[in-house]
């Protein structure tokens, strides 16, 4: 039965083999499939690791093509593998979650769709951060594959990810045995939307790209009273005040200007009227770097300064401030010979106006754990550019802001970026599969 729908899927797609040159006449030829599966994805979005509906569709394309399937792995992933004869093994990954974000795009195809958030509220739900193109570009890119299996030789290991944005979704396919129980990966590439970058442009970065992320937070505890009468107290609010000016140390003397690092407090909570001093202060961070050595030192100097000020002020240590940390995620890293090689194939097949080197950014991916193997596995995450060339040159002159990514009003230029997206990942894949030949 597989194989007759591999057929099947071989027989809509055209039945002669293409070189990776007719690649872009096959992915227009194929787009009004691609269309329709990607307003789908777009007016369907789920939260995650409630995927369900989402990672069921994933699985039915892929074994539609003649993929090897196999459903919930780490809860709601899927795992798709086609064997093609000796030759690497290439693990392209896509995610499957959406943000709890009401869409205010104004598409016709535009998300109604609700969901239940973390904290038990019913909110609205939107792929405000590109995953449906995700979606729709690595299905494009299995479907091209599929059909040029005459052009590559080894296996390709689909996998589609839940809760990237949770950042929980690619250890739950890791401690659910990705490695052991599918073939293991000589390579890892995915591709993520750039809401800055213009439709049919692809941005890369060798080495460090995205962040090493943690989550903190500081349970402050002082000894209230009245505000009249402070030296009765020991105040959470200036013991607070003085900890978030001490953090800043942290990336303004002890990190080196030649590195990378971000301590960001977002939330200071204490208090519930004008004359009372509190006996209690939360504050919450984000904690960001590139180099492992640097997170380490952020981490741990937040939990010293936290507790030398508290001692700073006379707190006895059973009142000291409680650090816990959360969501942590590491940095992606983009082997720099990888990364170069498929930069080259990149610029060759697009020209070098649409390939650019882009800088590394603060944001932070869990794409990054399936590199972080004892033999370090090569990998490689892409932008795709998502947003109107116009609109674009109109930023750039300083005329219009772009919205960004988790934004309501994130309106890819989609059918550029799907086209893009499959034509760069499938072009990818087979200059690594060529070596199989």
């Amino acid at each position: 039965m597989k194989k007759i729908k591999a057929a099947l899927v071989c027989a809509l797609l055209g039945t002669s083999a293409l070189s990776a040159d007719d690649v872009s006449s096959a992915v227009q030829k194929d787009y009004s499939y691609l269309d329709s599966l990607y307003k789908h994805l777009h007016s369907n979005p789920e939260l995650s690791f409630k995927e369900f509906n989402t990672a069921e569709r994933i699985a039915k394309e892929l074994r539609e093509i003649g993929f090897e399937v196999t459903e919930k792995v780490g809860r709601v992933g899927v795992v798709g593998v086609l064997k093609n004869g000796d030759g690497p093994t290439v693990l392209v990954r896509t995610d499957l979650d959406a943000l709890p974000v009401t869409e205010q795009t104004g598409f016709s195809f535009a998300s109604k769709a609700m969901g239940v958030n973390e904290a038990g509220d019913t909110v609205g739900v939107m792929h405000a951060c590109g995953h449906d193109i995700h979606m729709t570009s690595f299905i494009g890119t299995a479907r091209q594959l599929a059909r040029l299996k005459d052009q590559w030789k080894g296996t390709l290991v689909f996998i589609g990810q839940p809760a990237e944005e949770t950042v929980g979704g690619a250890q739950a396919m890791l401690e659910d045995g990705l490695f052991e129980r599918f073939p293991k990966p000589d390579y890892n590439i995915a591709l993520h939307v750039s809401s800055a970058m213009a439709s049919g442009t692809v941005g890369m970065t060798q080495g460090f790209a995205l962040a090493n992320v943690n989550s903190v937070d500081i349970a402050i505890k002082g000894i209230g009273g009245h505000g009249a009468y402070p030296h009765t107290t020991k105040d959470p609010i200036v013991l607070g005040a003085q900890i978030v000016t001490a953090l800043q140390t942290l990336v303004s003397r002890e990190t080196s200007p030649l590195d990378s690092g971000v301590v960001t407090v977002g939330s200071f909570h204490s208090g519930t009227k004008h004359n009372i001093i509190s006996d209690g202060a939360h504050l919450q961070l984000t904690v960001r770097s590139y180099t492992d050595e640097v997170r380490e030192n952020l981490l741990t100097g937040i939990k010293r300064i936290a507790e030398a000020q508290a001692m700073s002020i006379g707190l006895p240590e059973d009142l000291w401030p409680e650090v816990t940390y959360s969501q942590g995620t590491p940095a992606t890293y983009n082997e720099p010979d990888f990364t170069g090689k498929i930069h080259a194939a990149m610029t060759k097949k697009f020209g070098e106006d649409r390939v650019i080197w882009s800088s590394p950014v603060m944001g932070a991916e869990d794409f990054a754990y399936y590199g972080r193997t004892e033999d370090r596995i090569p990998s490689l995450m892409f932008w795709v550019g998502a947003a109107d060339p116009e609109d674009v040159k109109a930023a750039n002159e300083g005329k219009k802001k772009l919205p960004s990514l988790h934004s309501p009003f994130f309106k890819p230029d989609y059918q550029a970026t799907i086209t893009q997206g499959v034509e760069a990942m499938t072009l990818a894949v087979m200059d690594i599969m060529a070596e199989g030949n």
